[in-house]
């Protein structure tokens, strides 16, 4: 106890050094949690804006149905389905889908494209499908008999809004597929994969269509966060056994995940270098302290007090002051990582509308995730301890008159 009690007094004794060393440490915390906040949230908003374009982050098809996928594996829709989807926490919203490929034909002109029949409603609070509407009207209702056309497959017909549709399919059970329809909206995407295929029915419509009454493809959830995907995904396969398969975004899109990924690896490359300044400010300041404490140091020596005790307090001075940093350090960064949650950073010019051309939001928000303020928090804190070693090292190395006389 008599340690830290001496210790503590030691490091008020010139406040003007503690005070540059616990600086040292504070920059570093919130340097470091920053950076990981704005990592971690600019990843989610990628993500995020990615699964609302069309997949959701979560989907629940009969079990096949993804290496195979024809309406004959498709399922029926059914209530104790939707019941187990309401009840897992995480969801907040699902959205019932029965898809297939057609051809789309208007005169001498033939074009394939993806059918989609979905519940306008449920549809719209997962992938805001009706923000998407650039000319004409979204589905009034849910039994709407009109189509909504992506922009690019408009024009491959050459077709407007106000014309008629003509479409045909193999059905469910290898029915005839066959229909017309006006084109009461157009739609635009960000992608141009799906800007250039997409067609989209009601629900009841697309399943008349493909003789298919009562039938679903899929079911497409809205969580949360992307932190909870796992936890979800694990609690619906329970709940709906091995006749299921529940699908996360990255299953289903392996080569987007791939490159989420790589592009982790790089900005752990930055925080590795992050890391490499902070250990430099850090061990900077200790040097400063060790030059000005130098003569102090071997006055004690020389007067008999042992190096073991000396290395105790001082190590013990060190203790404090990371922990007084990295304490400290982690409140304010609470402050900063809440106001760029709630403002994020915004940027213009071509990057901007390069973002905004293809459905994302030109923006670097933070993530207030607590895993990232632990974990940064410690690991600036277990660098700040090693260094903290050298004093130590300095002590147990000294020479009491060469120090006395420096």
């Amino acid at each position: 106890m008599w340690v830290l009690k001496l210790a503590w007094k030691n490091l008020w004794r010139n406040r003007g050094r503690t005070a540059v060393t616990i600086s040292a440490v504070f920059f570093a915390v919130v340097l470091s949690i920053t950076a990981g906040c704005l990592q971690d949230g600019v990843f989610a908003n990628l993500i995020r804006n990615m699964v609302s374009f069309y997949s959701g982050y979560i989907q629940i098809h009969q079990s096949g149905y993804w290496d195979q996928q024809v309406l004959d594996n498709s399922m029926t829709r059914d209530e104790q389905i939707e019941e187990s989807i309401r009840k897992e926490p995480g969801v907040t919203a699902f959205s019932p889908r029965i898809e297939s490929y057609a051809l789309a034909s208007a005169g001498e002109v033939t074009k394939g494209c993806m059918v989609v029949g979905v519940d306008p409603e449920k549809e719209n609070a997962i992938t805001m499908l009706k923000s998407k509407v650039v000319a004409g009207a979204y589905f009034p209702h849910a039994n709407a008999s009109g189509a909504l056309v992506s922009e690019g497959l408009l024009q491959r017909l050459g077709l407007a809004l106000g014309d008629t549709v003509i479409l045909l399919s193999q059905g469910y059970h290898g029915a005839l597929a066959a229909g017309q329809f006006p084109i009461t909206g157009v739609l635009k995407f960000g992608s141009p994969e799906l800007n250039d295929q997409l067609l989209y029915l009601s629900l009841p419509s697309a399943q008349d269509f493909f003789s298919a009454p009562g039938q679903l493809t899929s079911y497409v959830l809205a969580l949360e966060s992307d932190d909870v995907q796992g936890q979800v995904q694990a609690g619906l396969q329970s709940a709906l056994g091995s006749q299921m398969e529940v699908m996360n975004w990255g299953e289903m899109m392996p080569e987007v995940e791939q490159h989420i990924n790589t592009d982790k690896s790089g900005m752990y490359t930055i925080q590795i270098i992050l890391y490499l300044l902070i250990c430099f400010g850090i061990f900077g300041t200790l040097l400063m302290m060790m030059a000005e404490r130098q003569h102090e140091m071997g006055m004690l020596i020389a007067i008999g007090m042992k190096k073991a005790k000396l290395v105790q307090v001082v190590l013990a001075e060190s203790v404090l002051t990371v922990l007084v940093g990295c304490l400290a350090g982690m409140l304010a960064s609470v402050a900063v990582t809440y106001y760029l949650k709630n403002y994020p950073i915004r940027f213009g010019g071509d990057m901007a509308d390069m973002y905004k051309r293809y459905g994302f939001e030109p923006i670097f928000p933070a993530s207030m995730n607590p895993t990232i303020f632990f974990t940064q928090g410690i690991i600036v804190l277990a660098l700040a301890l090693v260094l903290g070693l050298y004093p130590m090292f300095k002590v147990l190395r000294m020479n009491p008159v060469l120090a006395m006389k420096n």
